[in-house]
């Protein structure tokens, strides 16, 4: 059992606070439901000595590769008949992520000492999501550990390519764009300032393109240290920003209402959405607790508060689709594709079906994005050079003209 400190509304409106024991914040959010209280926050209680018990493993270092391997090998010999504790052992000896290692070491300890699997995960919060952390707890009551470790690969692996897709995707652009600032600053620094002192020993009147690249070039040498200070506290100053819940929401329904962007960010979050959901289902997580893990996982702060607000209407006995319509956070196809689902009973088939659809839609929309934006960084890239180069340029045509004539 985990010690969680909660922070909740009565019917009043009285803000209520207080601690609580259970095996997930899930479950905490149940009791606080029971009680008619709405849930504002739930933290898990920092207790002195738990680094120590923990370990000093860096959760970090411990990438969605690694889980999905260690996932995938777990599920497999589990299957073949080896025991939970045998089976930890020999993979705390095969992994390579030597912070994954010691966290299996701990683990197997755990069970050793008569805690259940999945509360043994659950010390390690950093490391194993809740989604994980459940969908172990729903296969050690079922007696079918080893199918859902199984589907949780399955789903991590899912996971981690539409990651890297969307990653892929954006390295050439950012690739770019950092050359062109690269090149743009040495321009500003090295060679306007060089053409600058030919043009003050030739007299007369510059263009005025020229004038003002020479003017940006000053403004820019004067104050280049100021102009990164001032920039790095406003990235510091935005980061803290949207660290906050209301600076998220406001990003995340921002990044919604992008032109082009928009659509992508929501189909990404639409198929994780859909993807966590079927997961869930399928593996025996009630629906209910269910919404309150997928929310989170979404990674937009708009779509989990369509989800929360969906949570709330579904324990009033609403279904799950009207809700979601709603919100509008959601296509009007994946809310009529999960009320078929509702009605025929096959919601975890109808929402892997709209997890397919959404994944291929990714994919498609990634590829579409990252040849629309080759041409579009390069014309960029050379209009900015190309600029710079030909104001520099722009008073030796003038003179090479005098003199011609």
């Amino acid at each position: 059992m985990i010690n969680y400190n909660y922070t909740a509304k009565d019917k009043s409106g009285q803000t209520v606070t207080g601690g609580m024991e259970a095996n997930s914040d899930v479950e905490v959010a149940d009791a606080l439901h029971k009680k008619e209280l709405v849930v504002i926050s739930i933290e898990q209680a920092k207790e002195k000595g738990t680094k120590k018990a923990q370990g000093k493993y860096n959760s970090g270092n411990i990438k969605l590769d690694d889980l999905v391997i260690f996932t995938r090998q777990l599920a497999t010999m589990i299957d073949s008949g080896i025991p939970l504790v045998h089976t930890l052992g020999i993979l705390s000896e095969q992994v390579e992520n030597k912070d994954l290692k010691e966290v299996v070491v701990m683990v197997s300890r755990d069970i050793e000492a008569g805690i259940s699997f999945c509360d043994a995960l659950a010390k390690h919060p950093k490391v194993f999501s809740e989604l994980y952390i459940n969908m172990s707890r729903a296969g050690e009551s079922s007696g079918m550990l080893n199918e859902i470790l199984d589907r949780l690969a399955t789903y991590l692996e899912k996971t981690a390519a539409l990651t890297r897709k969307i990653q892929s995707s954006l390295v050439y652009p950012a690739v770019v764009v950092g050359m062109a600032i690269l090149i743009t600053s040495v321009l500003l620094l090295k060679v306007v300032p060089t053409f600058k002192g030919i043009f003050d020993v030739l007299g007369g009147q510059l263009p005025l393109p020229t004038r003002i690249l020479i003017a940006i070039s000053d403004l820019f040498r004067h104050y280049f240290l100021f102009t990164v200070g001032a920039l790095v506290v406003l990235i510091f100053m935005f980061k803290k920003y949207i660290n906050t819940e209301k600076g998220r929401y406001k990003l995340d329904d921002f990044k919604l209402k992008l032109p082009v962007l928009g659509e992508l960010f929501r189909k990404i979050s639409v198929a994780k959405f859909s993807r966590t959901f079927s997961t869930l289902v399928k593996s025996g997580v009630s629906v209910l607790s269910a919404l309150d893990i997928v929310g989170k996982t979404s990674g937009n702060k708009v779509v989990e508060g369509a989800v929360i607000s969906c949570s709330k209407a579904v324990r009033n006995g609403e279904s799950i689709a009207m809700p979601l319509l709603k919100s509008k956070a959601f296509p009007p196809m994946v809310c009529r594709m999960i009320s078929v689902g509702e009605q025929t009973g096959q919601l975890e088939k109808m929402l892997g079906k709209i997890a397919d659809f959404y994944d291929e839609q990714v994919d498609a929309a990634t590829s579409a994005l990252t040849s629309l934006i080759e041409p579009l960084v390069i014309a960029f890239l050379g209009i900015v050079v190309g600029g710079i180069v030909i104001a520099l340029f722009l008073p030796i045509f003038k003179i090479s003209q005098l003199i011609a004539h």
